[in-house]
């Protein structure tokens, strides 16, 4: 059996990309393939069409295909395993021929408060907005159509796991952010689904349409022929290959960083942000600010998720590009990136008294924000310059999270620390310090932390294989993957605490502006 045919494959559709990896058993990247995309809001939803979906699934697998050609000299025909992964949450259903019969709601959209509380209180648990059930009980109360011929509600991974395999399955992980998991069972609360289906009215039980859930480890099935050649459509790709549970992108960034075990945690800071900490033990009480969601294998965790992160970064670094063109030079847009991003670290601790709410999207943490208004604020005395221009952004693309962050310290969560991959650590040192300020916890990177979730789903892939009899899924992370991984350690500095604690009570005063800007602009 040659390289190729013992490697394994994880794709990961994200929010700007997808992504394909392929690694060797040791879990080392023997070639990678991506395809760009954005969402669109249409008609007040934020959403991917299906053609963009499957173009772009085929396009990052020819890009990957490419590439070991270029690489090995030979097409891709056979894999070890293969695994799937994209954005949690959402609301995508089809009917009993497999069409999709309403608009791909991605996590991003933040239009079922009223639904989500009134779930929050049939449950006695935390039912967020962006969840699967939220968005089904919404469509229900609203007498939609195409409510009545759902035949299957799965997530983004859970849609492209099915139609390569055929399998109407799901990783714990992901669908722990479509209905809450029973940690006893490791599938959906029976007495929830019960509730549920007493509380609405449809010709169907809420179980009948959802994906079975599994654990890492366990096998989701093979690549079908059709599948085959929907991913390949050259026909080189042989069927066959097993398949690992698709999961999320959170459980995958939670496998990237090695932080599936009790007292570690990661934080993935891109076009949203959160935080995902392993819990010794549940919360005390129910947070609407807090997720109770899952690891790859099962194990809880509290989630503090905001849809908002580095979108409106991105819109001002594009302004000063845009600015650099208009002087007559030409700036590398990943040199402009961390040239702000290391002048952010000259400004003021608090930022100087300037101001950023950088809320494309509604922020389901924070009540009545269900649409964006990205806004800059600063004072007539305000320090206002570009290394505190910078620094506000910085702290304001993790402001929100941080409200979650104070509840699980307030619940006397231990943390001992927590890694960060994403956009947001890209820069060397910059972004870990920001976080480790704000968090007053040491913030880790890993040198593979830039592979990211497709790296991440590709492991679980692997995992499938490759594992031995037993062997957990902590172990086999800790024992073959990250023993001998180089990483980054970062502790908090007195004076980068104490200026984020100032900024942070400025921004919690602040988002009555916030408010006003939605009501009035």
């Amino acid at each position: 059996m040659n390289q190729l045919e013992n490697a394994s494959l994880g794709i990961e559709l994200g929010s700007t990309r997808i992504k394909a990896v392929l690694i060797n058993k040791n879990a080392e990247v023997l070639a990678s393939g991506n395809f760009s995309w954005e969402n669109k809001l249409k008609d007040g939803i934020w959403t991917y069409d299906l053609e963009d979906i499957l173009n772009g699934l085929k396009s990052a697998y020819s890009d990957l295909n490419k590439n070991v050609e270029t690489i090995f000299g030979q097409k891709l025909t056979k894999l070890k395993s293969i695994g799937i992964s994209a954005m949690m949450h959402g609301y995508l259903v089809l009917d009993s021929n497999d069409n999709l019969i309403a608009p791909f709601k991605t996590w991003r959209n933040t239009i079922t408060q009223s639904e989500s509380e009134q779930l929050t209180k049939l449950f006695d648990y935390n039912i967020p907005q962006r969840w699967s059930i939220s968005h089904l009980y919404k469509t229900i109360l609203n007498n939609d159509t195409h409510t009545k011929h759902i035949a299957y509600m799965t997530t983004l991974s859970g849609y492209i796991h099915y139609i390569l395999t055929g399998e109407k399955v799901l990783g714990v992980g992901d669908a722990s952010g479509m209905f809450p998991i029973d940690q006893k069972t490791n599938s959906y609360y029976e007495d929830m689904l019960e509730k549920f289906d007493n509380a609405v009215e449809k010709p169907y039980k809420l179980k009948d349409i959802m994906p079975k859930v599994l654990v890492s480890g366990e096998n989701a099935g093979t690549l079908t022929k059709n599948g085959a050649l929907l991913l390949d459509e050259s026909g080189n790709l042989e069927c066959g290959i097993p398949f690992c549970p698709p999961e999320g992108d959170a459980g995958t960034g939670m496998v990237a960083t090695n932080s599936i075990a009790k007292r570690t945690g990661n934080i993935s800071a891109g076009t949203s942000i959160f935080a995902m900490i392993v819990l010794e033990e549940n919360l005390a009480k129910v947070y609407h600010e807090i997720d109770m969601v899952t690891t790859p294998n099962g194990n809880l965790v509290a989630m503090a998720h905001a849809n908002n992160c580095t979108s409106d970064i991105n819109a001002w670094v594009n302004i000063f590009k845009e600015y650099g063109a208009l002087m007559g030079f030409d700036v590398d847009i990943n040199t402009l990136y961390e040239n702000l991003f290391k002048v952010a670290l000259t400004g003021d601790f608090d930022c100087g008294k300037l101001m950023s709410y950088g809320f494309y999207s509604g922020e389901n943490m924070i009540n009545d924000l269900n649409v964006g208004r990205p806004l800059f604020v600063r004072g007539e005395n305000a320090n206002f310059n570009l290394a505190n221009f910078m620094r506000t952004h910085l702290y304001s693309s993790i402001a929100t999270m941080k409200i979650g962050i104070n509840i699980l310290e307030n619940e006397n969560v231990k943390i001992d620390k927590i890694y960060g991959h994403g956009g947001f650590f890209k820069t060397e040192k910059v972004g870990q310090q920001v976080m480790a300020d704000a968090l007053n916890i040491p913030v880790c990177t890993l040198e593979s932390a830039s592979e990211g979730g497709a790296w991440g789903i590709a492991i679980l892939a692997s995992y499938l294989v490759n594992k031995a009899e037993n062997e957990s899924l902590d172990k086999y992370l800790d024992d073959k993957i990250f023993a001998n991984q180089i990483q980054t350690e970062i502790c908090p500095e007195e004076n980068g605490i104490k200026g984020f604690d100032v900024f942070m009570e400025r921004f919690i005063k602040g988002i009555e502006i916030e408010k006003s800007a939605i009501n009035n602009f």
